[in-house]
């Protein structure tokens, strides 16, 4: 019997919810490169993206009351289905008043989906349906950030517009915090830590998982 798609799974006392496997980033640590799922999850490939009926449908399924935030993670960047994410979130506080949603995104929207977000403004946006932000930081300066993220056609301006992000998501008044990952030197996470302060965004430090 065929096994069906991995929508959503459980990390610690969080749900993740699996969107898509398309990323506008190839980041040098990426989980995908060393294993098929995270955190012992079961495979987290797609055969198709799922729809808003089979998302629903999965996330009925379980009691969502009991995790402390849903996070749009997945195996993939989730902000390349802009439109839905944002309608998945919208049913979520529809059918569960009070759930927390979080969404994990490399902040870069407004050059990948400029065409959905028109004003080129993702940040309020989402900011209307998600509750926290974690954003990809991954260097403390943009020759770090490109070489470490390596995003879709090299934009020169992509440091600065996932920045702009951060800044204007914080500006709304949302939870956000800063990640890196520790394939990167002590000093460039020194200098990162230096980006992050002077925003006023916390910074987290990720283990790279083999």
């Amino acid at each position: 019997m065929k096994k069906a798609m991995t929508l959503t799974y459980e990390v610690g006392e969080n749900l993740y919810i699996n969107v898509t496997n398309r990323c506008s980033c190839a980041c040098t640590f990426c989980i995908r490169k060393n294993d098929d799922g995270a955190y012992g999850s079961d495979p987290l490939w797609l055969e198709h993206e799922p729809t808003i009926e089979e998302m629903q449908a999965d996330l009925r399924k379980r009691d969502l009351r009991q995790y402390h935030e849903l996070v749009f993670c997945g195996y993939g960047e989730p902000t390349m289905r802009l439109g839905f994410i944002c309608a998945l979130a919208a049913w979520l506080r529809a059918e569960y008043p009070g759930i927390r949603l979080r969404l994990n995104t490399n902040g870069l929207t407004d050059i990948y989906m400029a065409e959905e977000t028109r004003t080129r403004d993702a940040a309020a946006q989402l900011s209307a349906v998600f509750d926290s932000f974690s954003v990809s930081l991954n260097g403390g300066d943009a020759a770090v950030y490109q070489r470490v993220t390596n995003p879709q056609g090299a934009p020169a301006n992509a440091y600065e517009t996932m920045l702009h992000f951060a800044a204007a998501v914080k500006a709304n008044g949302r939870e956000i915090a800063f990640t890196v990952v520790d394939v990167i030197t002590p000093e460039e996470i020194a200098a990162a830590q230096q980006q992050a302060d002077a925003l006023g965004i916390p910074l987290h430090v990720r283990n790279y998982i083999a």
